[in-house]
């Protein structure tokens, strides 16, 4: 078996949008559900149910956990409000924008030790209305919901807990088939995900942060991937049950090999990307593919980024469990411009910041190591980020790489206090270590032009992302 193809064929079924439909606006009505463990900047280790009516009310919990596999339960908010859909939106391509009102939120505490942690803190740190909250005192009582927050009372007590419900004001439902895995079966499954807004990684900014991109997406309580064991406890769970996720073992950290995304990601201030990583584990050092384009399909590509380097050895992470902490260098770049747009943006970059001045023409990549990047890209060589990373197997038993979730605010995580504590979209491998080709380097497909784009090294500046969404504007 050669595994590289594999690489190539994903990312060919990508980029012909993998068979994606998205409806303007989209049809909330049912239960949607977490797959999985899912981490939060912080890290918040949660699992999440919602449940949309056709009046436009929703039902919505949350069950935080003390640790990463979602076995331990902390507490659980209970969530009630109304949704409205608004205009599909401008910034982020392929979403809905939409209004929301909270009329209830409530916490049921699963031990007398999360009682005394989340009291504390919202006696500790909330305004006059709330500092009694519960009195010191007050033992722990089992199924006992608390009412954090009232629209009736105006009474409002989350921000301690940094509570906000700003995810639901950017929506995606994409709907695609996924073929039957169970053995004697063919044909294939529908599979219902919904996309909601992302939560800011810094936690001071997440209480006013208005999204423009996306958390890890959920399915339909229907129409979800088979297997998903987690699928039908979260569908089961309330308040007062909250769901203990099935055990799963913690796999070494075994980088080698290459690795390919699952999806078309979705970063903030608009970009869309597939990225594709080579890991050399005899001499640890790493290539990666970043491939930007500018439709929430990944149809229309923009630029491509291919990066190299070393990284580090990882070492367990103590502030999120299961994570594995490495430093990467990045040593060489190369661009290649795959529309117009970029093609202008970069003949247009100040003289000696950006490769050869004048020089860049679509489909054509250009080495920008010689210029220590490229300015007008936010690309800046030699450069170090501090890494968190994780392995797991998925129900299909692939092995799946998750990354550290970018800086919100558009940073980079180039000093060890702005390590993320989250993760983005998993990658999946498509080849093992003894399977690398060494002729698989540029990447390029015969027939129409694919593209590319690094996104690990430093997101876009937003005066040129803001020009890219006004000409797409035009377009448009």
């Amino acid at each position: 078996l050669r595994w590289e193809p594999l690489c190539r064929q994903q990312l060919r079924h990508l980029q012909d949008g993998a068979r994606i439909a998205a409806r303007l606006p989209p049809r909330l009505e049912g239960r949607w559900v977490s797959t999985g463990c899912e981490v939060r900047p912080g890290p918040e280790f949660l699992t999440r149910s919602y449940l949309f009516y056709a009046n436009r009310l929703f039902k919505a919990y949350q069950f935080y956990y003390w640790d990463p596999s979602c076995r331990d339960p902390s507490y659980t908010l209970l969530i009630k409000g109304k949704l409205r859909l608004r205009q599909a939106s401008w910034i982020t391509r392929g979403a809905t924008e939409a209004d929301y009102h909270l009329h209830k939120v409530g916490i049921v505490f699963h031990s007398p030790r999360a009682m005394r942690e989340v009291s504390s803190w919202i006696n500790q740190t909330s305004a006059e209305g709330c500092r009694g909250f519960l009195p010191m005192g007050r033992s722990w009582a089992p199924g006992a919901l608390y009412e954090l927050l009232s629209a009736k009372t105006e009474r409002d007590c989350t921000a301690a807990l940094g509570f906000a419900m700003h995810e639901l004001s950017l929506v995606r439902v994409e709907k695609h088939y996924e073929p039957l895995l169970q053995p004697g079966q063919s044909g294939s499954q529908l599979v219902e995900e919904l996309y909601l807004g992302d939560i800011h990684t810094d936690w001071l900014e997440r209480l006013h942060y208005r999204p423009t991109g996306y958390q890890r997406p959920m399915q339909s309580a229907v129409h979800h991937v088979h297997p998903c064991p987690a699928c039908g406890i979260i569908y089961r769970a309330d308040e007062h049950h909250p769901p203990i996720l099935p055990a799963r073992a913690q796999l070494p950290m075994q980088l080698s090999g290459s690795w390919v995304s699952t999806r078309c990601e979705v970063r903030p201030a608009v970009l869309f990307l597939t990225r594709y990583f080579i890991f050399h584990g005899n001499n640890h050092t790493w290539e990666g593919y970043y491939y930007h384009y500018s439709d929430p399909l990944c149809k229309q590509p923009t630029f491509t980024i291919y990066a190299s380097g070393h990284y580090s050895q990882g070492i367990p992470s103590s502030k999120v469990r299961g994570g594995t902490e490495l430093a990467f260098k990045v040593t060489q770049a190369r661009v290649t411009p795959m529309d117009a747009v970029t093609v202008m943006m970069l003949n247009s970059s100040e003289p000696g910041s950006c490769g050869l001045e004048s020089s860049w023409s679509a489909g054509v990549e250009q080495d920008i190591t010689a210029t220590n990047g490229c300015l007008a890209l936010g690309i800046k060589l030699p450069h170090t980020e501090y890494e968190l990373f994780k392995t797991e197997q998925d129900t299909r038993e692939r092995s799946l790489l998750y990354i550290g979730e970018r800086p919100t605010d558009g940073s980079s995580p180039d000093s060890p206090d702005k390590r993320p504590t989250s993760y983005q979209a998993p990658l999946v491998q498509c080849a093992g270590a003894s399977e690398e080709l060494p002729s698989y380097v540029s990447l390029k497909y015969s027939g129409r032009k694919d593209a590319n784009g690094k996104e690990a090294l430093k997101p876009l500046p937003v005066a040129f992302l803001l020009f890219i969404a006004l000409l797409f504007l035009r377009w448009d």
